[in-house]
């Protein structure tokens, strides 16, 4: 049924599919206006993506570029701090992945989906509304036909959305979407002479803030520092963008003594918005993909996965099968989209872990139930299970199943017994009058260590 794929976008995901339908003998054309930012978010990959790198052919020259990952861990101001190891799951999933240039990562996927044949077209998509038995759906353009070497006649089957965050069908179609229960905004740069306090090789550093949280991603020859907090509160730390992320490292003392000697190497970009989903994800004509179709808050890095997981969703239903009528392409794409909510359900569910404290109180519980219980304990025994089940949980090998999440829950209330320590490890969406006076002090004089040598 579906001969001919137009996709509006050439990020990962609508890259990662065009070399899938090429792969299948499926002719696609993409659109591509080429004006992706120097820096983007995504630096940092889960486990779970190497596969599907791996079927792309692109693993090693992803490596050339990039630094290895071993694991994550996550700190707070109050001292505490837990890292976690990558774990290998069969031949499938390796104990590793990677931090990546995100510019140069997008043009690798876009130089390998040319290399199989996929033709790019360099302009912007347009697209006319049209009604189709009685449902308004998109075309493109007669102008957008001619750039592609196409005409009425020999227009594309159906339409791919791969724009992103622009989200370009949603908007002309005026498609609703449902937002996730945080507001906040994000500023990171790239910088030298900022360590990242890895304990393994290529190892991201979360750390709770007073307000917010921070991100170290140790890449090839710099490091990626970013800070998120709540929207409003945002404001109190500066004017702009680049006053705000050099407040908040200030205000930090773990971030300031890693970054005393840092050197910013970038342009500071800011992002904001990070918990949406659409409410449809399908349409006659046309589908939606990656994060034009939904995005889940960066913590713990599920971006580009997601992006490239809903391109080998939507290939395996939708032009895997032999699809004979626009029913059957219908229900092929219900299935698409439940799976893609569950996705990002899942992943909303395990990052709340992170925002409560449970996650990092877990992890502080996992080290002690090591150092000090009993050999006759059961928390000895029941530990290495859990932490089985997290690695899983946070590499996106496992993170859909039920049943591992119904084990960190069970965990988390049974084995963490100081409940204190939930309220001390929580991420904090306000600042306090001290945290307040603090900065301005610092927006003031400057550093700590300035405030010091002026007093």
């Amino acid at each position: 049924m579906i001969n001919s794929v137009a996709i509006i976008g050439a990020g990962p995901s609508g890259c990662a599919l065009a070399c899938f339908l090429k792969m299948r003998g499926i002719d696609c054309v993409v659109f591509d206006n080429d004006k992706s930012p120097s820096l983007m978010v995504g630096e940092s990959l889960v486990p779970a993506v190497i596969p599907i790198l791996r079927r792309l052919g692109i693993e090693e020259r992803i490596a050339e570029i990039s630094r290895i990952k071993r694991g994550a861990a996550l700190r707070h101001g109050n001292g505490n701090r837990v890292d976690f190891a990558f774990q290998q799951f069969g031949r499938t999933f390796p104990n590793y992945s990677y931090n990546i240039p995100r510019p140069q990562f997008d043009q690798v996927l876009k130089s390998r989906a040319k290399e199989l044949g996929v033709q790019f077209v360099d302009a912007r998509a347009r697209l006319d509304k049209v009604v189709v038995a009685d449902e308004e759906t998109l075309k493109l353009s007669a102008q957008s036909l001619l750039a592609a070497g196409l005409n009425r006649s020999s227009e594309p089957d159906l339409l791919i959305d791969a724009t992103g965050r622009t989200r370009l069908f949603s908007k002309l179609l005026n498609i609703s979407s449902r937002r996730g229960p945080r507001n906040d905004i994000a500023h990171f740069a790239h910088f030298k002479n900022f360590s990242a306090d890895s304990e393994l090789d290529g190892q991201v550093v979360l750390t709770a803030l007073r307000c917010g949280w921070s991100w170290q991603i140790p890449l090839k020859d710099v490091t990626s520092v970013g800070v998120v907090f709540n929207s409003e509160a945002a404001k109190y730390y500066g004017a702009t963008a680049d006053r705000r992320l050099d407040a908040a490292i200030e205000h930090n003392d773990v971030l300031r003594r890693a970054g005393i000697e840092r050197q910013r190497v970038s342009d500071v970009m800011t992002y904001g918005n990070y918990q949406l989903m659409s409410d449809q994800a399908h349409g006659r004509g046309w589908v939606l993909l990656g994060d034009s179709l939904g995005f889940v808050d960066p913590m713990l890095s599920p971006g580009v996965f997601m992006a490239l997981e809903s391109a080998v969703i939507l290939d395996q239903l939708v032009f895997n099968n032999k699809l004979k009528n626009q029913q059957e392409l219908n229900k092929a794409c219900a299935s698409y989209f439940s799976q893609m909510r569950d996705w990002h359900d899942a992943w909303s569910r395990l990052i709340a872990y992170f925002y409560d404290g449970r996650m990092l109180s877990m992890g502080q519980m996992r080290d002690h139930i090591r150092d000090q219980s009993s050999f006759w304990s059961v928390s000895r025994y029941a530990e290495p299970i859990v932490s089985r089940v997290l690695s899983k949980l946070v590499s996106g090998v496992g993170t859909r199943s039920d049943l591992n999440h119904s084990i960190l829950h069970y965990s988390t209330e049974h084995l963490i017994k100081d409940k204190t320590c939930l309220q001390a490890n929580q991420i904090s969406s306000v600042l306090t009058k001290n945290d307040l006076d603090h900065i301005e002090l610092i927006q003031k004089f400057g550093s700590v260590d300035q405030q010091c040598g002026l007093a």
